[in-house]
């Protein structure tokens, strides 16, 4: 989902910065949400772990261009039920500043395109999340069709934003929405991974319950909300 080096640049960057301070103000709402909840320190201990595997997830998962961008397994969705939203949010927005920072300085002037292609949709998760889970349900108990609808809410939004920034820094031309277009197809390919990701991993912890609670993991996994 990186965003690659000249697609958006001069006088349009402005744009990029004024949705990653929204995006920011997201992370900022689902942050303080998980604070109140379970604390700050368990959230911060939570934002570490987060931080991390998104760093992994980017550097040791594989990784492709194709189109406008690159096929990434980001694995938004499985971030937020394990470790809750505002731990992800925080996890996605450092561990893509720490790659840029460490590994990719190319990448650093479209940070504030990228953060805004997976703060927003994964917003846009939570806020599904609490439609389509019952407050009785413990996440170990999601069913295939709740994570698939979570993961295709995720990576659709990746593309969508994705597509945005291409057409609003090179207009609507042939090359574009071919580009755009072979990135979709290939982006939506990770909606066949994500769900069994997630629910594999939540049946690890659902197995593992005694080493799957506590301040590392998100409270919902194991109780009602």
């Amino acid at each position: 989902m990186h965003i690659e080096p000249g697609v958006v640049d001069g006088a349009k960057l402005v744009l990029s910065y004024a949705t990653a301070v929204a995006s920011f103000g997201l992370a900022a709402k689902m942050a303080a949400d998980d604070a109140r909840s379970t604390g700050l320190l368990p959230l911060a201990l939570r934002s570490v772990v987060t931080t991390g595997l998104v760093f992994s997830f980017f550097e040791v998962l594989p990784h492709h261009p194709v189109g406008v961008s690159e096929v990434h397994l980001i694995l938004g969705s499985t971030l937020l039920l394990l470790f809750g939203a505002g731990a992800a949010a925080i996890g996605l927005a450092a561990g893509l500043l720490i790659q840029g920072l460490l590994f990719a300085p190319t990448d650093l002037p479209q940070y504030g395109m990228n953060v805004t292609t997976l703060l927003v949709p994964l917003y846009a998760v939570n806020l599904m999340a609490r439609r389509i889970i019952a407050p009785a349900t413990p996440y170990v108990d999601l069913k295939y069709g709740q994570a698939l609808a979570l993961s295709t809410l995720f990576q659709g939004g990746i593309v969508c934003w994705v597509a945005f920034w291409a057409f609003y820094g090179h207009g609507f031309t042939a090359e574009t929405i071919s580009e755009v277009g072979s990135f979709g197809l290939a982006y939506m390919s990770v909606i066949i991974i994500e769900p069994l990701a997630d629910l594999g991993t939540l049946a690890v912890a659902k197995a593992l319950h005694r080493y799957s609670t506590g301040p590392l993991f998100n409270f919902r996994l194991h109780q009602p909300a």
